[in-house]
């Protein structure tokens, strides 16, 4: 038993003797830990018209949500053009409606034209001539007595006269009804046809401009509704507010910022890694984010873009290696941001869900 114990002594220091020898070839490795910044977008309201400011209804630090309303323009100037936008479309509406019923009166007209006379109207000219002919024949008998009668005295001047006018009348009457049915029978003259399809054309063309007023007016009321609603600033995204420019009562011009706001989507980290290391941060990688003031509570992200260029370590970021060092940056996404992040505040980026400084 007594010489065991040297024995098992002897492999007790070649044992650890090896175990240090072997720690020192293969030396733990560090758990792979990159540095960045957070990275918060931010955004500058303005109203897109001109105004006087209405009202501003947040202040510096207000939370807002997507779709709220922020300040306001007076929009009684905007209203107007509007209400006179609308009523110039409705008056370019029913001048369109009058230039289509002209158009459709134009056209029947033209159709008529091009038709003739109703087989109906055909026939009552030629009974007229047919009545205008009986007329005339029995005036010329009673014409011939008369003249008979007349040079024996056996009739008064007066009825020979009478019944020669009456004569006349009827031939005239005879040549009218043949005349009125020779026009009906051979329907519109062409100058009357052509007359009737030019007025067709210009009903067309008269339609036209009318439709295009209609749809100019159209665009305006969508112009001024666009236009009034630009007099209401509305938040774009979730955020706080985290400057006010001007204030109530003051005119501006559009463009110039009236609100800032620090978004609360997306948060992203700005980090940097070197070469050797730039293979184990591809696209899509899960990473834990930590910082310094809560070490122990690190927050989920994905890593997104990678940069295809190399660049120097910005001296902003806290790094062991020289800030000389070449890197490429890339962009976390924060998935949990919890409201704590804030703009620059330094973080720390790892693969394995724990860091070592």
């Amino acid at each position: 038993m007594k010489k065991a114990i040297p024995v098992i002594l002897l492999v007790a220091v070649l044992g650890g003797g090896g175990w240090y020898f072997y720690k020192k070839q293969h030396p733990a490795e560090d758990p792979l830990v990159l540095h960045g910044n957070v990275d918060i977008r931010g955004v500058d309201l303005g109203f897109r018209v001109s105004g006087r400011i209405a009202e501003i209804l947040k202040d510096e630090g207000d939370a807002v949500k997507a779709g709220e309303l922020l300040a306001r323009i007076d929009g009684e100037p905007y209203q107007r053009e509007l209400d006179q936008a609308k009523a110039t479309h409705t008056q370019a509406v029913a001048s369109l409606a009058q230039s289509k019923a002209s158009l459709a009166q134009a056209k029947a007209d033209a159709d008529l034209k091009r038709a003739g006379y109703r087989t109906e109207e055909v026939e009552q000219a030629r009974a007229s001539m047919a009545e205008a002919r009986v007329t005339m024949e029995n005036a010329d008998r009673a014409f011939a007595r008369q003249s008979a009668l007349v040079k024996t005295n056996g009739v008064s001047r007066q009825n020979f006269e009478n019944a020669e006018a009456a004569y006349h009348e009827a031939q005239q009457r005879m040549k009218v009804s043949e005349a009125n049915l020779r026009q009906l029978e051979s329907g519109f003259r062409v100058e009357e046809i052509a007359a009737a399809e030019a007025g067709v054309g210009a009903a067309e063309a008269a339609v036209g401009a009318a439709d295009a007023a209609v749809v100019k007016a159209a665009a305006a009321v969508k112009t001024a509704e666009i236009t009034l609603q630009d007099t209401e600033l509305k938040s774009p995204s979730d955020g706080v507010v985290i400057t006010r420019a001007l204030e109530p009562g003051s005119i501006v011009q559009a463009g110039p910022t009236v609100l800032s706001l620090s978004l609360e989507k997306p948060v992203w980290v700005r980090a940097y890694v070197h070469e050797p290391e730039l293979g184990k941060f591809p696209s899509g990688t899960k990473v834990k984010v930590f910082t310094d003031g809560s070490p122990d509570k690190p927050f989920n992200g994905t890593v997104g873009f990678v940069s295809p260029k190399a660049e120097f370590t910005p001296k902003s970021v806290e790094t062991k290696e020289l800030r000389t060092s070449l890197v490429y940056r890339m962009r976390v996404v924060v998935e949990d941001s919890d409201g704590s992040l804030r703009q620059g505040m330094p973080v720390r980026v790892s693969l394995d869900g724990h860091t070592k400084e």
